[in-house]
């Protein structure tokens, strides 16, 4: 008997809803909730990243899209491919297509039709109790639609006697393994492996071979240029130069995409400190101030604090003061956002490190030294991988040097 297969349309990595501004880990859910959900009753779980194929990616997507036995279509961050594959099943199959997405998603008007489950992000993560309520909801709804299998698709609802196509000579052998040597999926956590080992000439290399499979994705694009700047190769600015021209297909000037603006406010950043030339000093702090406004996250409020303390020390008078001031004032923000997120489920996050290395730089730089020994001994626990000490501590060595001149001294 053949085994049932499930498709799951969606992103992958982390992604920005553009509704709202925030941002979601979408590996969260597929790892957490639904694959494990899936495969727990003994069904294929699929998604584009996980496919073996050679070419172009679209074609056994499409014969997932039509042959397996359940799609998933997660809508979240209203990723229009995902809103584009499920029309495709919804056109191409009557039934047992599920559509989920997080909460904050308001559906449009084109999928009003279609009944959509919830699930809750605890920011960018999925706490556990969470995934042990919507697992089970999964589990039910599918097993629901296998035994009675009920008319989902608003083309099928509307168009009663139309007949749904299927494929001729397919080989199911070929849907379920195209036969090459890894899936996208594999390169993806190679590249994050040799990353997290400060391999960021390697990581380089097999980011840009994922984004050759999928080459409109913006987190691959995103993580190359991230790995292509750490690696400074050939050397530091042609290094920065490259990650910011890998960015630039993603509109960084226009884009409301946190993360794509914190990149480029990373960037910006180093070229001024590579070259000491000031429009790349305020270009930086331009977007991590927009990512700020739109998201009011703590990756962007801490490097804009981090950001306008250079450009204080750099100024006099008036324009040294008001840039200090702000800083203070942001970093105060900043210190709210990370204890709230240490009051909700952080040992599930995989931002844990990053959350508390941001309270340890703004306790510095608020000089509550003892709260900031504190976070400091926690964050160097968490710590996956030297490169992410390093970054916290060279910052902050920095910042005690730009402090010695601030105007605020006397507060």
């Amino acid at each position: 008997m053949k085994e049932k297969t499930c498709f799951v349309i969606m992103g992958y990595g982390i992604r920005t809803d553009f509704s709202s501004g925030r941002v979601l880990d979408l590996d969260k859910t597929y790892e957490n909730i639904i694959k494990p959900a899936v495969t727990e009753m003994g069904i294929i779980c699929k998604r584009a990243d996980e496919i073996r194929h050679s070419g172009n990616i679209d074609i056994p997507m499409y014969k997932y899209i039509l042959t397996s036995d359940i799609v998933i279509a997660d809508l979240s961050t209203y990723n229009p491919n995902a809103f584009y594959e499920l029309g495709v099943r919804h056109a191409l199959r009557p039934y047992t297509t599920i559509a989920i997405s997080e909460k904050e998603l308001i559906p449009p008007f084109d999928v009003s039709h279609t009944l959509i489950y919830q699930y809750e992000h605890l920011g960018k993560d999925i706490g556990y109790s969470e995934v042990i309520r919507f697992k089970k909801e999964l589990q039910k709804t599918i097993n629901k639609i296998l035994e009675n299998p009920q008319v989902d698709s608003p083309v099928y609802t509307f168009l009663k006697d139309l007949k749904f196509p299927e494929l001729k000579f397919l080989d199911q052998q070929n849907v379920n393994d195209e036969g090459i040597q890894h899936t996208l999926s594999k390169i993806i956590e190679n590249a994050n492996h040799a990353m997290n080992q400060s391999n960021f000439i390697e990581a380089k290399a097999l980011f840009r071979s994922a984004l050759t499979i999928d080459n409109k994705n913006s987190y691959l694009r995103q993580r190359l240029a991230l790995t292509t700047y750490k690696s400074k190769y050939p050397d530091h600015k042609s290094a920065l130069l490259e990650a910011l021209e890998t960015l630039r297909p993603l509109n960084i000037e226009e884009t409301h995409d946190v993360e794509t603006l914190g990149l480029a406010g990373a960037i910006y950043k180093r070229l001024w400190e590579e070259t000491k030339e000031s429009i790349y000093l305020d270009k930086s702090i331009m977007f991590y101030q927009k990512g700020f406004v739109i998201q009011n996250d703590y990756y962007n409020g801490i490097n804009l604090s981090y950001m306008l303390n250079e450009r204080g020390y750099q100024s006099s008078g008036n324009d040294a003061i008001a840039d200090f001031v702000l800083a203070k004032r942001v970093r105060m923000q900043v210190i709210k956002i990370c204890q709230k997120l240490l009051d909700s489920d952080l040992e599930n996050r995989n931002d844990k490190y990053w959350i508390l290395a941001t309270l340890e730089e703004a306790f510095f730089g608020l000089g509550e030294l003892e709260k900031y020994k504190t976070i400091k001994k926690r964050a160097e626990e968490v710590a996956n991988g030297n490169w992410q000490k390093e970054t916290t501590e060279n910052q902050i060595k920095r910042l005690e040097m730009l402090l010695s001149k601030s105007p605020l001294i006397s507060d």
